[in-house]
């Protein structure tokens, strides 16, 4: 029978010197170590020499560079969701914010209101201050895109259902690539309505921290005329969500000021399922395969589901 040797134990011959205090549980693999005793007459027992590690065989560089390596592709990955992440909250807000100017019948945020609240929800969601002033100057070009929202709902597998945000200039191509994408990926595009009813439409805000005071909170919501007040734990580690209604979602926020908690803060509208399901790995992954194809079209916003798991 084989003992494999622990990492700790590798650590150790690999760091050439010093002294180390540890303990190594015994793997329940490996067989208890043999004490051999002497007779009191008689010559001593034969025994086995120890075998020795040669550490000048062991290529250290090459398993740092090995281990670096994937270390580096991790990060590389996370850099690039990261990027097209912040990239794809950019493009919203820019095409929001194209939208206003147009309907508003004004480029300057004291005279339009809805232009004003956007600049506020785009700051608050680290977008760039040279691309709200893009986005702007954009709006007022003769040939600046009609950008309209619209909503698709879809099956997806194991019970699953998605509702996809689209914000566009071009419904035919943005109808087109997100059937394709759906069907690609063996989903079913549902009838209007069909999904919809399912869930409510919530205002949502997302907090960097996970320790928040609930007391403190739902007084400063009282304080700031807000009945609605959720508070869950967020999808990403270390934060928090509170959702409340659509139309105090702005009060909300303001509350969250009052408590210290706006700063870093994100807010936007969201479908949240009023009967979560919970599928198997294998459809939950067919599921996100559905989700990534869609996320990555440039008129597709977001996605949501119903998915628990």
């Amino acid at each position: 029978m084989k003992c494999g040797i622990t990492s700790v134990a590798l650590a150790l011959v690999l760091s050439g010197g010093g002294a180390y205090a540890f303990t190594v549980p015994r793997s329940s693999s490996c067989p208890p170590a043999v004490r051999h005793t002497r007779p009191r007459d008689g010559p001593p027992p034969a025994t086995r020499p120890s075998p020795s590690f040669d550490a000048s065989s062991f290529d250290a560089s090459s398993s740092s560079a090995l281990f670096m390596g994937r270390a580096a592709a991790v990060r590389a990955a996370t850099k690039g969701k990261t990027d097209a992440k912040k990239a794809k909250v950019n493009g919203y807000y820019g095409k929001k914010i194209i939208m206003a100017v147009k309907q508003g019948g004004s480029s300057d945020p004291v005279a339009n209101r809805q232009l004003a609240d956007l600049i506020k929800a785009a700051k608050n969601n680290s977008v760039p201050l040279d691309n709200i002033n893009r986005a702007i100057k954009r709006a007022t070009e003769k040939d600046a895109g009609d950008f309209a929202e619209s909503t698709f709902e879809a099956y997806g597998h194991g019970g699953a259902s998605m509702i996809i945000n689209v914000l566009s200039d071009n419904s035919n191509r943005s109808t087109a690539e997100v059937k394709n994408a759906i069907s690609k990926n063996k989903g079913k595009i549902a009838e209007s309505g069909s999904v919809l009813f399912m869930y409510d439409l919530r205002g949502k805000i997302v907090i960097p921290t996970a320790d928040v005071d609930e007391d403190a909170l739902l007084m400063a919501a009282i304080d700031n005329d807000v009945s609605d007040v959720e508070l869950v734990e967020g999808d990403e580690e270390g934060t928090s969500v509170v959702y409340t209604d659509p139309k105090e979602t702005g009060a909300m926020f303001e509350a969250l000021g009052s408590i210290g908690l706006a700063d870093g803060a994100k807010m936007s509208l969201a479908h949240v399922s009023k009967a979560p399901v919970e599928c198997s790995d294998e459809d939950f992954e067919k599921n996100m395969a559905i989700i990534d194809a869609l996320e990555e079209l440039d008129d597709v916003d977001s996605v949501e589901h119903n998915m628990s798991n």
